[in-house]
């Protein structure tokens, strides 16, 4: 910002103590510079400092639309065109220069007018101009990312839930901002009317207000906000008007290069206002979070409004709304029939003498005139128009336009065709490959995974023997004691609903689903609500799973957890009768399965960032439940599992591997259920937490789980930055709101110092503003080794590590020579002759009971899909 502007600034009207005067008049602080001032206070933790000048900012940009907005309705009132000017006379037929300075008096005169009222107002025009990197982090509400962590240090927490909550409308992909609001949903005080949208449009929180009431019948109040929704919405477009009339936008090339002359700058300038103007009713049907605007949205209001008297018995608005609805549809063959059943209840003469609302038809006048001048502009100047409305008749679009878009509409279903006809000749050459590539395949034996590790765990079956790729069937990776005191851990700590946005059935409404994860375990070993020791377990059991999937699959990089969750789901009984469905439906891990189209998209909602995942079972003592691979049609079952006591299935996350759970019909199933990631940048921030907050509970007794996270877990020392386009940044539910702003500008200097030998730079902060134990800050796991330990720390590790080895000698070996089953399915002969590939064999896990294993609690899905980890 130019220093020469900081000496010019201040407030409208007397928001703020600091005002100046500049002249006699009050100057509006430029709202760039406020922002750039919070965000420094930012840094020093000056809170205060940041609310104020936040707020300010916030404010002060509203003020300026405003004032622009009525400066420019009020001088176009006042200089209207319409109106002979003084000193001219009467026009002379001919006599066009004399009609030319009186329109470009006008021109001047409104110009004269706009910039008096504006600088009396908001200071120099040279004040106020706002660079479009600023103009955007407005746009996507990044003030109140600033704001929610500094009402959150301050302890406001409805101002803190209220800014976060508008922050997170316009950014509904953002997974820590939806993390902190499930934290402030479980806080103490905060009540559900703090969830606030301070930066909703008046006109669309009355029409959502009213489409509520008229989902729930209350038509007389529906009514009611349709009706404020509609004046708003003409003020709101009133405004957004006005503000059209801004500079020209030089659309991407050099200004110094552009050289029309007088009336064809004018041209362009005035094509690009009426072109922003058409584009008003698209912004005004737009909402925050919403990818698409409310289609054909002010007639939806007539629409609605008719309905809604119509069940009041007012037939006197219902026959002007359905008439007003008809200026914008006047073939709809529904709103007909309703206008003529309106007429007769109340009588065709009174009903003749009701007209549809004037100020839409003025409305429809000056739009259909707006169209028609874009429209010449494209015939004769080729300049783009793209007509927002529905509702626009078809005669208003030029004849040449109107057979250059059929034409363009059959060429691209003939194109269409073509490629679908190509696409289907590549896929029979594809199917042909594949089969003599699987023949092939079926002669080369198939690499053995890599080591597991531990003595006491034994591959029960392999990829091969599950039918599939990146799978294995491991046993013995827990004892029978570690599952009791897992399930005792579930029975104590989960909460139902837990990961599921609190529904109790997520998946099936003939099964109840509870959960807990890491950090609420060692929290409330930490308060002795459930033994500490337990929530160590949990801790320790999933690490050993991710070992052991790292050194079986061979990779080259480490994996990260991505989220944990102990989960257990249990059967209703009185919901079992003629049950059809599954307990948790086939899905895909990492993308977004159509069974239908034997299809999986790669992309959000999908937690596209998962590349491992496995499921650990702690009983088996259930009906039901056995975990299911398919193909990608949802529907081949190519192996099944049972589950027990100490059986991990792990698996790629990818398409490869669709799977699911079948119906638990009786008794309770629960698990661990675990996702991992390759990439550091969504590691799960909870579970590093909960490693500082056990280690700071960790006796000598506990030497050996410090060694263990000293000697796997890369350490950083600071709190992560994450950058603003990861959408999926989190996997789960967080319990504390975040630290910083997610969506902050990259070029601005990060408040946390970073690990100086980590590889990995995000552009934006994201962490969660947490009560550090001992003052230590913690941060997500990055490709770089941690720290070395002081040599205090690498003794104990050094004890912990001989401990360690002498215990995996001691432990016992609970192995179970379970004999393989392995269904195949007959191959399917065509009468004619005609050989059909043979299904894939189905492989199902052999399980063996245990009396001893104790009944569990009820689990959540084995699926990314419904989990919130947002």
């Amino acid at each position: 910002m130019d220093p020469g502007r900081a000496l010019v600034f201040l407030c409208l009207i007397p928001l703020c103590a600091s005002d100046a005067q500049l002249g006699g008049h009050v100057v509006l602080e430029p709202y760039d510079f406020l922002f750039d001032t919070a965000v420094e206070a930012y840094y020093r933790g000056d809170w205060m400092s940041v609310i104020l000048n936040m707020e300010r900012a916030l404010r002060n940009r509203a003020t300026a639309h405003r004032v622009k907005a009525h400066c420019r309705i009020n001088c176009a009132n006042r200089t209207a065109f319409g109106e002979p000017l003084a000193g001219l006379g009467v026009p002379i037929p001919g006599a066009g220069s004399v009609d030319d300075l009186g329109f470009f008096q006008k021109i001047l005169k409104r110009a004269d007018c706009v910039k008096s009222c504006e600088s009396e107002k908001l200071g120099p025009p040279s004040l106020h101009l706002i660079s479009e990197e600023v103009k955007l982090e407005f746009r996507k509400r990044t003030p109140y990312n600033y704001l929610q962590v500094a009402y959150f240090k301050i302890n406001k927490l409805d101002k803190a839930v209220a800014a976060a909550n508008t922050f997170y409308q316009a950014n509904p992909d953002h997974m820590e901002m939806r993390q902190n609001l499930d934290y402030y949903r479980m806080m103490a005080g905060v009540q559900e009317e703090d969830f606030k949208d301070l930066e909703a449009k008046p006109h669309m929180a009355e029409f959502l207000l009213g489409k509520r009431y008229y989902s729930d019948d209350s038509f007389g109040l529906a009514a009611e906000h349709f009706e404020v929704a509609i004046d708003e919405y003409f003020i709101a477009d009133k405004e957004c008007r006005a503000l059209c009339e801004g500079p020209y936008d030089y659309d991407g090339y050099n200004y110094m290069e552009y050289n029309a002359d007088l009336f064809q700058t004018m041209t362009d300038h005035y094509m690009q206002l009426l072109n922003c103007k058409q584009r008003c009713s698209t912004e005004l049907a737009s909402t925050a979070g919403k990818d698409k605007p409310f289609e054909d949205f002010l007639p939806s209001h007539f629409n609605y409004l008719q309905f809604s008297y119509y069940n009041s018995e007012k037939y006197v608005p219902a026959i002007e709304c359905a008439k007003t609805f008809l200026l914008f549809h006047p073939e709809d063959e529904v709103m007909n029939q309703n206008l003529a059943y309106y007429s007769a209840v109340l009588g065709e003469d009174k009903a003749q003498g009701i007209s549809a609302r004037q100020v839409v038809k003025q409305y429809i006048q000056q739009s259909l005139l707006e169209k028609e001048l874009l429209y010449l502009g494209y015939e004769i100047f080729g300049i783009t128009f793209v007509d927002p409305d529905a509702w626009t008749p078809a005669e208003v679009m030029p004849q040449k336009l109107r057979d250059k878009q059929k034409a363009d509409r059959e060429t691209a279903a003939r194109i269409t065709e073509e490629i679908g006809n190509l696409m289907k000749e590549i896929e029979t050459l594809v199917e042909e490959k594949n089969k003599d590539t699987s023949d092939i395949a079926n002669i080369i034996k198939q690499e053995d995974g890599g080591p597991v590790l531990y003595e006491d765990i034994q591959v029960t079956m392999s990829s091969k023997e599950l039918n599939g790729s990146q799978r294995v069937l491991l046993d013995g990776v827990i004892t029978d004691d570690e599952c009791r005191e897992l399930h005792r851990l579930s029975n104590a700590a989960a909460l139902t609903g837990d990961g599921y946005r609190g529904r109790p059935s997520p998946h099936t409404p003939s099964e109840t689903f509870q959960g807990v994860t890491v950090l609420k375990a060692v929290k409330l070993g930490q308060e002795g609500a459930v033994p500490l020791k337990s929530a160590r377990l949990f801790f320790n059991a999933s690490e050993k799973v991710r070992k052991v999937l790292e050194s079986y699959f061979r990779l080259d990089t480490p994996l990260y957890f991505s989220y944990s969750h102990l989960v257990c789901r249990a059967a209703i009984s009185e919901k079992q009768e003629e049950r059809e469905d599954l307990s948790h439906p086939v899905h895909v891990d990492n993308c977004l399965l159509i069974s239908e189209h034997n299809e999986c998209i790669k992309e959000p909602p999908a937690y596209t960032h998962r590349d491992y995942s496995a499921i650990l079972y702690l009983n088996d003592d259930f009906e039901g439940g056995d975990f299911i691979f398919t193909e990608m049609d949802a529907k081949t079952v190519t192996a099944e599992v049972r589950p027990r006591c100490g059986r991990v299935v792990g698996f790629g996350s990818g398409k490869a591997n669709p799977h699911g759970v079948r119906a638990v019909t009786q008794g309770q199933r629960c698990a661990v259920a675990l996702w991992f990631t390759l990439d550091p940048t969504h590691v799960e921030k909870e579970r590093i937490e909960a490693q500082e907050m056990l280690k700071m509970f960790s006796t000598p007794l506990d030497e050996e789980f410090s060694l263990t996270e000293a000697k796997d877990e890369p350490q950083p020392i600071a709190p992560e930055i994450t950058t603003a386009t990861d959408q999926e940044s989190a996997d789960k539910p967080a319990d504390k709101p975040a630290d910083e702003p997610a969506d902050k500008p990259a070029d601005k200097p990060a408040e946390e110092k970073l690990d100086a030998a980590s590889d990995t730079q995000a552009e934006k902060p994201a962490d969660t503003p947490k009560e550090k134990a001992k003052g230590k800050a913690v941060s997500k796991t990055t490709d770089t080794k941690a720290k070395p330990a002081t040599k205090t720390k690498a003794k104990a590790g050094d004890q912990a590590k001989a401990k360690t080895a002498d215990k995996v000698k001691s432990k016992a070996a609970a192995k179970t020579d379970g004999k393989q089953t392995v269904k195949t399915k007959t191959k399917q002969a065509d009468k004619k002759g005609n050989a059909k590939p043979a299904a894939k064999k189905t492989s199902k896990a052999p399980a063996k009971k245990d009396s001893k294993t104790p009944t569990a609690a009820a689990s959540a899905s084995d699926s990314q899909r419904d989990k919130v980890e947002l």
